[in-house]
């Protein structure tokens, strides 16, 4: 008995002291509440301090400090810090401080970060002046300006024509008519200071191809280009076609020049016979004209001969009419009608068929 009272005596007052305590207050709840708040804040700010303090590091010992909360602030700008602190850090590493907020405003405006970094570490190599400013307006325009840079340093050849034109050949006439078939190869250098806004390769290509067709067609013959093809090149280089472009024109060579067809003989042919078509046309045209005009005439000797023997019709009615009012006697028309025999035995004695009607 006294085992079991001494086991419930602690139990007893347990239960005694549970039935005592007070009810939890409102205040208590909020209290606890935001307790429990910011415990999960902390826990999440701790789990992305964990996620960038790696890269925090990383950019401490490259010398290439960023902040820690700007390293956190890129996660709610959906900003990846890696790209941001690897560019930051190859750019100090190549002697370019560039900051991070001026590499999160050029990603942010869907520029290519790592490519404007990496050109500009290109150009500083290379004693280019590239400005941060001016290599992502370049990328924001969207040039390569890597492949800017890489031309600026290792320059490059322009085919002219392109193949994209389908052409294989820049054809020409010489003033003896003669047709030449000239390709070209120019070589060309990127000049950054005039990459915004200068015209692109099309338009080289395309100043290089007339100049070509103008140095051939001034020539007075194609005997004096096939001698001296570099007279095209010297000619075209000249001519400053590398003004208002993106590009330095460093040389025009000539890689191939034929002869083609003579142009001048086949014009002066087509002409002949577009000539003998025209002359042939005008010469059917009289032809017709004087057809017409026989038949005019024909027309009216007709009307003519109608009106003679209309006139002649009258003649009987007025030797009737003399004989009936004794002007004519019969004597003297028998002498009219032997002048009339005897006129018509001339005249087919003679052979004058007009006498003949």
């Amino acid at each position: 008995m006294h085992t079991l009272s001494s086991i419930s005596s602690p139990l007893t007052q347990t239960l005694a002291q549970t039935a005592g305590a007070k009810a939890p207050t409102p205040g208590d709840i909020v209290f606890w509440a935001v307790l429990i708040v910011i415990a999960i804040v902390g826990l999440i700010f701790l789990f992305m301090i964990l996620q960038v303090l790696k890269l925090y590091v990383q950019a401490l010992l490259s010398d290439a400090k960023v902040a820690l909360l700007d390293l956190i602030m890129m996660r709610f700008r959906k900003v990846p810090p890696e790209l941001i602190v690897i560019n930051r850090i190859s750019a100090k590493m190549a002697g370019r401080d560039i900051a991070t907020n001026m590499l999160e405003a050029h990603f942010l405006a869907g520029g290519n970060v790592t490519r404007v970094v990496r050109s500009m570490i290109a150009a500083d190599k290379a004693q280019i002046d590239l400005t941060w400013d001016r290599a992502t307006a370049i990328d924001l325009a969207g040039r390569d300006i890597q492949e800017a840079v890489k031309t600026s340093v290792d320059p490059k050849v322009i085919d002219c024509p392109s193949v994209q034109s389908g052409r294989m050949t820049i054809d020409a006439v010489a003033k003896d008519g003669i047709q030449l078939k000239a390709r070209a190869r120019v070589t060309v250098r990127t000049n950054i200071a005039r990459l915004v806004g200068g015209a692109t390769e099309e338009t080289i290509i395309a100043r290089v191809g007339e100049g070509i067709i103008s140095t051939i067609g001034s020539a007075l013959d194609h005997k004096s280009v096939l001698e001296n093809p570099d007279r095209i090149s010297k000619t075209v280089l000249a001519k400053g076609l590398d003004s208002g472009t993106a590009f330095e024109i460093l040389s025009i060579d000539i890689a191939d020049i034929d002869v083609g067809e003579n142009i001048g003989a086949n014009l002066q042919t087509a002409q002949a016979e577009a000539d003998t078509k025209r002359f042939q046309a005008q010469a059917e045209q009289r032809r017709a004209l004087a057809i017409a005009l026989a038949a005019e005439h024909d027309a009216d000797a007709a009307k003519n001969r109608a009106l003679v023997v209309l006139a002649e019709s009258e003649v009987p009615k007025a030797i009737a009419e003399a004989l009936r009012s004794g002007k004519l006697g019969i004597m003297d028309y028998y002498r009219m009608q032997n002048l009339q025999a005897d006129t018509g035995m001339r005249s087919a004695i003679g052979g004058n068929p007009q006498d003949k009607h």
